[in-house]
């Protein structure tokens, strides 16, 4: 007879659709916790590799970053009709400096490193919301054969993102957005 492993933390959806106040009833568990439509979604902890690259990318930004300029790595975001939690989030030298949650309006760019558990959100669901929002650069981080490629977006008209290019572990870039800095995947992590 297979035993299922019950729960360690109990707890009740709420009645109404899921709001940010949730967030804080719900256990510290490495699980990460978003709100998308006033719906719980819960993906796993990232693995290691995930980790890893998460915070290359973060210090590369923050190497190029101009003074006032910050780069922070799972910071809880307020979008439309949801809370969600980027893999690095650059913020505007206006942006406040405590808190947890940030507006949109202080974000420059986010970065969503794909996993299997994330990749459809990271592909479909997140860049949309971020466009809604207005945040004007995405990049989506995927982990090739032959290193990480970097899928960069802009916010066109305030409604979408158009793709403007790839950058691979072969093909360093300078780039401007959100500063002007090289874009070199090929010294982070497979």
């Amino acid at each position: 007879m297979d035993v299922m492993a019950q729960p360690t933390y109990q707890w009740q959806p709420p009645e109404r659709g899921w709001r940010e106040q949730d967030l804080y009833d719900l256990p510290e568990d490495g699980n990460r916790y978003e709100i998308i439509d006033g719906s719980l979604h819960v993906t796993p902890p990232p693995g290691y590799g995930h980790q890893e690259l998460a915070d290359e990318i973060r210090a590369a930004l923050r190497s190029a970053a101009p003074a006032g300029w910050r780069v922070i790595r799972e910071a809880g975001l307020r979008a439309v009709e949801g809370n969600l939690i980027p893999d690095v989030t650059v913020l505007k030298p206006t942006a406040p400096r405590d808190g947890t949650w940030v507006e949109a309006a202080d974000v420059a760019l986010v970065v969503e490193v794909e996993s299997p558990s994330s990749r459809r959100h990271d592909r479909f669901t997140k860049p949309s919301l971020y466009a809604e929002a207005g945040i004007p650069a995405y990049w989506r981080v995927e982990r090739g054969d032959f290193g990480p490629v970097v899928y960069r977006y802009e916010l066109v008209k305030g409604v979408h993102y158009n793709l403007l290019g790839t950058v691979g572990p072969d093909d360093p870039v300078q780039i401007d957005e959100p500063w002007p800095m090289r874009l070199d995947p090929s010294a982070w992590p497979r």
